[in-house]
């Protein structure tokens, strides 16, 4: 698989959770965190939060979101 894949998965499956932890739809949690810059985030920092749990990347998304702006 190449990088660009499996950041493209990664990505996926970090909205998604995002999503669920926050009882909201995969469009809504997809907008919001391309909104708030949390998709360049997950693009920038892929190296190094591929390592954490989901939850802590929920826990980061939110943080990082609510600095740009983000209301969740």
């Amino acid at each position: 698989m190449t990088d660009q894949r499996k950041l493209i998965n990664y990505t996926v499956a970090c909205i998604n959770e995002f999503a669920d932890a926050l009882d909201m739809g995969v469009k809504e949690a997809y907008r919001y965190l391309r909104d708030y810059k949390g998709i360049e985030f997950l693009k920038d920092f892929y190296e190094e939060e591929h390592l954490l749990s989901f939850d802590n990347v929920v826990e980061d998304l939110r943080a990082l979101c609510r600095r740009n702006g983000g209301n969740i």
